[in-house]
């Protein structure tokens, strides 16, 4: 495809302003058909054929991405090369750029989902040669990288990241594990136990390794860190973990392991923590010192990253600890930053993964305790991975959420009749219906005065209301109504958000805040 030469854009008759905008240096072939959605290969194929379209007319043809079913069958009938292209024609540009590039498009799948699943492709090609047995053995005779566990860490390796079960032995054995594998499947790589401050939990500890064993029964070999600020039990805890977090001047004389151990530069047991960035690298680096005196095989420095007002001077922190450590595996918690700013956890913790690329913070701690901070693993997981590039931009995959990369020029044209909606009083029906969310699905219970009378579970709306409408009889209104709330619940269940029927989905600053004119 390299040398494509004279493309043909197929489109419907509304969006040929936008195609004939964002598809510059192509034809155009605009069918009798309004929304290109509605188009069929085989509509296309005639519509082709009645104007006269033939092989050597065109070397490719693109039809919109929307078009259900194979572009095969137009290229066997006409016998020019045809593929499938974006969904959305302002994604045009990349398209025939891509194919300039010699990028292969498809028959089936539309260009824009090709470029997301070739993204990934990539992602996941850097992530197995990090995974090779020679590239780990070679990478790991440099001093820049480390083994935690069977885990390969530092420079030459993504991000890894640690899924913290806070307060472990409240939750118990069963509802640990439980939170660990929803982290691993989240994209974490280490499970962090996290004890109860405060507290001796020495007989949980013991339960590590059935922890360990279970992980392992489900096919996750994942490391375990040790999180505690107690010395018995991280003493307990020796023998069990692979990493430990938490050391500092107060027990670093009580806790010497060949395993590797995080060193904070705190005194916990006298309140001591240097707050000005140059003191806090002077205490660590001596701490460091210190440590590899005792005994210490690996040490990982964590100059703790701070919440706001105090997450500039610990990021200025970091930023001279490896200018003068070039060589160091660093940590960041960077949950601690999450938990405490009340603003949606997505784009933070894209930041805060770009920061850590830029300064090789090589693994970041975070914990999903809050509900704004749910989905923050995968978050993070997602946002290294768009660190693997040069330039986290325009690469098939994204963390764009509730914002979108580009706005939409979709506008249609009213009728000269033109009437103002106004509603009308609601007529109380017997029949009536519940609706939450659970478990990643949506259920539906229907009832008519104080009897139950069926619940009905899915995961899309659609399926929801055909099964609705089978059973029961009930008003247009009604069906309107239920389609909206539906459509909400599975928005909530998509944004990991709480859903409570008749709710606004999206309150504060979108839905309540006005902004005056000053």
């Amino acid at each position: 495809m390299e040398n494509a030469g004279r493309i043909l854009l197929v489109t419907g008759r509304l969006a040929e302003p936008l195609v004939r905008k964002y598809g510059k240096g192509c034809d155009v072939f605009v069918t009798p058909v309004s929304v290109a959605a509605f188009l069929t290969p085989e509509l296309i194929v005639r519509y082709l054929k009645k104007a006269g379209i033939r092989s050597e007319d065109y070397d490719l043809i693109l039809i919109p991405g929307l078009v259900r079913g194979s572009a095969q069958i137009i290229e066997d009938e006409l016998g020019i090369p045809t593929f499938k292209g974006p969904r959305s024609a302002m994604d045009l540009p990349q398209t025939l750029k891509a194919l300039r590039e010699g990028f292969k498009l498809s028959k089936e799948k539309p260009a824009d989902e090709l470029f997301s699943i070739d993204a990934l492709k990539r992602v996941e090609d850097i992530r197995n040669r990090t995974r090779n047995r020679r590239y780990i053995e070679k990478a790991l005779k440099k001093p820049w990288n480390v083994l935690i566990g069977n885990l390969p860490a530092g420079r030459d390796f993504p991000a890894r990241i640690l899924g913290e079960v806070v307060d472990a032995p409240k939750l118990g054995i069963e509802k640990t594990v439980e939170k660990a594998f929803y982290y691993l499947r989240e994209g974490a790589d280490i499970v962090d136990i996290g004890m109860v401050a405060g507290e001796r939990n020495l007989g949980f500890i013991e339960e590590i390794p059935e922890i360990r064993e279970m992980l392992g029964e489900n096919g996750f070999e994942a490391p375990i860190s040790f999180d505690s600020l107690n010395t018995a039990e991280i003493e307990k805890a020796l023998d069990y973990a692979d990493l430990f977090l938490s050391v500092d001047a107060g027990n670093i004389e009580e806790l010497v392991t060949k395993k590797p151990a995080v060193l904070i530069p705190t005194n916990q047991k006298e309140g001591f923590f240097p707050t000005k960035p140059a003191e806090r690298i002077g205490f660590l680096e001596r701490l460091k010192e210190m440590a590899l005196d005792l005994g210490y095989r690996t040490v990982i420095p964590d100059l703790i990253l701070e919440h706001v007002p105090h997450l500039a001077r610990s990021i200025t922190a970091f930023q001279l600890y490896r200018e003068k450590n070039p060589d160091d595996v660093l940590l960041a918690g960077v949950g601690n930053v999450v938990e405490l700013y009340d603003a949606d956890s997505v784009g933070m913790n894209a930041l805060l993964a770009g920061i850590a690329k830029e300064l090789s913070i090589n693994l970041l701690l975070t914990t999903e305790v809050s509900a704004k901070s749910r989905g923050s693993v995968r978050e993070l997981r997602r946002a290294v991975d768009m660190n693997l590039f040069d330039m986290p931009k325009d690469l098939g995959f994204d963390l764009l959420v509730l914002k979108e990369k580009r706005a939409s020029e979709w506008r249609f044209e009213p009728a000269e009749k033109i009437i103002k909606a106004e509603e009308r009083p609601i007529q109380i029906e017997p029949l009536y219906f519940r609706v939450w969310v659970e478990n990643g699905k949506i259920w539906v219970n229907a009832h008519r005065g104080t009897e139950l009378l069926l619940t009905i579970t899915g995961e899309e709306p659609n399926a929801i209301i055909d099964t609705i409408l089978e059973h029961f009889g009930i008003s247009p209104r009604h069906a309107f109504y239920l389609g909206r709330e539906l459509e909400r619940a599975k928005t909530a269940l998509k944004l990991r958000r709480s859903y409570v029927q008749e709710v606004e989905l999206f309150g504060g600053f979108y839905g309540n805040t006005k902004i005056e004119k000053v």
